[in-house]
């Protein structure tokens, strides 16, 4: 397959698990796991073969993610290659609130960066110090824009892994490249809980499908990875 010329910036790459009716989580304060030790793996191959891993604020708080490559071969293949044991982290933030003792900012060595909105950008400063780079990034935070900051950063690569709002505002964008869809084989049926993405206008319709490009059953769950754009994906170096 031929390759359109990449815009300036990374290729991304949407990384998701859901229940079979749609949900990433219940309504519980437990987190849901919906993966299997298996398709975790995957997930870290794929973390390890990226630049920068993005999360919202929201799974920063409500899931309190490390967002490192769990793998030491894979830690130490990276370095091998010159580049860091796990890839940047990175979050977005509208209102500047998140908790310095989280582990995206104490976990690990990675460089962490927080594109904040104009308004809460001096909070988000106070709030973390030394412990991130907190970028403004527009009001509110567009993500065009931060994939554009990430590119001038180094970033060819990037794993996005949610949560939904963010998710929604990637693909509505059209920012997306290629999303991994994890099927876990039960129902979650609870309209509290969180959903992978919720009311948009998607650039992928009846009219315009998105391409499936692989389903591979891992365990007992399914993985479904559909291309979106018509980039390359072999862009990680």
């Amino acid at each position: 397959m031929s390759c359109r010329p990449a815009p300036p910036r990374p290729y991304v790459l949407l990384s998701c698990a859901t229940s079979i009716d749609g949900y990433i989580d219940d309504a519980s304060e437990q987190r849901l796991m919906l993966s299997n030790d298996d398709d975790l793996d995957r997930v870290d191959a794929v973390r390890a073969s990226c630049d920068a891993i993005l999360v919202g604020a929201a799974t920063v708080r409500r899931d309190d993610p490390r967002l490192l490559v769990r793998s030491a071969a894979r830690r130490a293949e990276r370095v091998a290659c010159g580049r860091p044991a796990s890839p940047t982290k990175v979050t977005l933030t509208a209102r500047g609130d998140l908790d310095p003792t989280s582990r995206f900012f104490t976990a690990g060595d990675s460089a962490r960066l927080v594109y904040c909105a104009t308004g809460a950008v001096e909070k988000a400063r106070e709030r973390l110090g030394r412990l991130a780079t907190v970028v403004d990034a527009n009001e509110p935070v567009d993500p065009a824009w931060v994939l554009a900051d990430l590119a001038d950063r180094g970033v060819r690569r990037l794993m996005v892994e949610g949560g939904g709002t963010v998710h929604a505002q990637f693909l509505t964008a059209g920012l997306a490249d290629e999303l991994h869809l994890v099927v876990a084989p039960f129902f979650v049926g609870d309209g509290r809980a969180p959903r992978f993405v919720g009311e948009g206008r998607f650039p992928w319709h009846p009219g315009r499908r998105a391409r499936l490009a692989e389903t591979r059953q891992i365990g007992d769950v399914v993985l479904l990875r559909y291309a979106l754009s018509d980039r390359c994906a072999d862009t990680d170096g």
